[in-house]
């Protein structure tokens, strides 16, 4: 079988057609009904992917997308909210909490089919990578898959990761929110400016003090500047 997705999904029959569209895909669905499942499963192995529901009986999707990020060993795993939920509230809430992409119900398979390439596609490139960059007391290792400063680590999701490496390459150069959109998500036309926003404000806390250091350039986009 091909590489683990992990379905979690309390309506059965959309649990069922998207893990045979995985399957026909040649990737190995994990489907689970509920978040408590969920956990239970990961214990023996990680996904490479998470398809992940927000209105789940229990635990939440958005309280089980948190414990995700919260454990090391979910570092380089993309998560996707699967949900009816879509108001611009809804979709900020789901990418803070720590997914990489938000894709609203009802939804055509085949456009999330691509989207679940794009991302595993995005995820080896970083891992493949072997690449230390360093900006200042800012450092970036795509080996180990960690950023931080100094000897202090950031805990960062594979987006947040991504576009720290993209304001790393030229240090100081302006990216407007189109061109960070067309680096991050590539094969996804359906994914909206807002959503920079929200990554780079979480890119900011998670930087601590240093946070500073990634820039708004008012009516254009961002860049990392240093003093």
């Amino acid at each position: 079988m091909g590489q683990r997705i992990a379905v979690i999904e309390d309506e059965r029959d959309i649990l069922e057609t998207l893990c045979h569209a995985l399957e026909r895909e040649g990737y190995e669905p994990m489907a689970c009904p509920d978040g408590a499942s969920a956990l239970l499963a990961f214990r023996d192995r990680v996904p490479d992917l998470v398809l992940l529901d927000w209105m789940l009986p229990g635990l939440s999707g958005l309280d089980l997308c948190r414990i995700l990020r919260g454990d090391q060993r979910f570092a380089r795993t993309p998560i996707c909210m699967l949900t009816a939920r879509g108001t611009e509230m809804d979709v900020v809430a789901g990418l803070n909490a720590g997914a990489d992409d938000y894709v609203i119900k009802p939804y055509r398979t085949r456009e999330l089919l691509a989207r679940v390439k794009a991302l595993l596609r995005r995820a080896a490139q970083a891992a493949e990578q072997h690449t230390l960059r360093r900006f200042g007391s800012l450092w970036m290792d795509t080996t180990t898959y960690r950023a931080g400063v100094s000897d202090d680590a950031f805990d960062l999701t594979p987006t947040e990761f991504k576009l720290l490496e993209l304001l790393l390459r030229h240090p100081g150069r302006v990216y407007t929110r189109g061109q960070i959109l067309s680096n991050l998500w590539p094969d996804d036309r359906a994914v909206e400016d807002r959503a920079v926003d929200v990554h780079i404000a979480r890119l900011r806390d998670k930087m601590g003090p240093e946070g500073r250091l990634v820039e708004t350039v008012r009516g254009v986009g961002y860049r990392l500047q240093g003093e």
